[in-house]
């Protein structure tokens, strides 16, 4: 009997912490590790193919953000994983070996909700394609294909290339970035050099609502807001093609949405174990990772009926185990 696409979720799912196709035949009436295996080797899930499922669970807004970041599955100790590559990782501030996936999250900003809707395997030496082409691509794909309401893009820094911001302004989406202190601007019209972002000079005014300024490589007359926002142990300079934006209170708050992309990187990696696969092969490894992203999905949408999240929905299982065996576990006479 060989286990199907609901069969793989659900051992990610009931899983705590191994999730080898080793663990799943062992506590499986059904499947063997020949037929876990096979599955994985075989099945080809994309992120089209699984997006009705994903959409039927997604409360859309008008006012919906649109969020694009990558993150780095470790996987320090393989040699013969395909897909893994050496490079940076944030959380560990510098390169490691892994699979890199780009993801594209949706937030609905009236409900406080997120849903992973799109991602991307980063592996240039097959595709050719950089982290902002697959960026791109999946903006692309929501506006003409999945035909999604939002009206604001959130990206990080490393995103800030003048190809994906224009690529934004001409979907006549805004977008907020902050700025790599380095970043050369001009808030003179002209009249002087370009200078880095944090050598900018500012009266009251400007710190309180912004300015404009011309980011260095970008088409002349070319102006975007730039406002400056202090965080608790940071400064952070945000420029945003929303010229109408004047308070560094209300980009504060706009830019701290992008951290539920954060969020949902440690969920799928610290409940869901999305780094934990040990297939060898790029196939393989590309079906756990959609299977994750469904996990994921069910696995939310239940906990919010619930009122509660992924962490104690993962640990209520254990529980129910707990008083499982309170209740049934025999043990010999342990009086004197």
């Amino acid at each position: 009997m060989n286990p199907d696409r609901a069969d793989y979720v659900r051992f990610i799912i009931s899983t705590q912490t191994n999730y080898t196709q080793t663990y799943f035949a062992d506590h499986s009436r059904h499947f063997s590790h020949d037929s876990i295996n096979r599955y994985l080797r075989e099945d080809c899930i994309t992120p089209c193919s699984i997006w009705p499922i994903i959409k039927k669970r997604i409360n859309f807004s008008q006012k919906g953000y649109i969020i694009f970041d990558d993150t780095v599955l470790d996987k320090r100790h393989s040699f013969n994983i395909q897909l893994v590559r050496r490079q940076y990782s944030g959380n560990e501030h510098g390169l490691v070996k892994g699979i890199g996936v780009v993801n594209c999250i949706y937030v609905n900003p009236e409900t406080k909700e997120y849903w992973i809707i799109d991602w991307r395997i980063y592996d240039s030496d097959t595709d050719g394609k950089s982290k902002i082409d697959h960026v791109m691509d999946m903006l692309d794909h929501a506006l003409q294909h999945k035909k999604i309401p939002f009206q604001t893009v959130l990206v990080d820094s490393w995103y800030g290339s003048k190809e994906l911001l224009l690529h934004i302004e001409k979907a006549k989406k805004h977008y907020y970035l902050p700025l790599k202190c380095n970043r050369n601007v001009d808030d003179s019209g002209g009249q002087e050099s370009y200078r880095r972002v944090d050598q900018l000079l500012w009266n009251y005014s400007e710190r309180e609502h912004g300015k404009l300024v011309k980011l260095k490589g970008f088409p002349k007359d070319h102006k975007v807001k730039l406002l400056r926002v202090e965080a608790t142990n940071r400064t952070e300079f945000i420029v945003t093609n929303d010229l109408s934006q004047n308070s560094t209170i209300e980009t504060g708050k706009t830019c701290a949405i992008r951290w539920d992309i954060e969020q949902y990187h440690r969920e799928v990696k610290q409940t869901l174990g999305i780094e934990n696969c040990q297939c060898r092969l790029a196939r393989a490894q590309k079906n756990h990772i959609a299977c994750v992203v469904l996990a994921w999905t069910v696995f939310t949408e239940q906990a919010r009926k619930l009122k509660t999240n992924i962490y104690a929905l993962k640990k209520e299982l254990l529980s129910d185990y707990m008083r499982t065996q309170l209740e049934t576990l025999s043990v010999p006479d342990l009086s004197y």
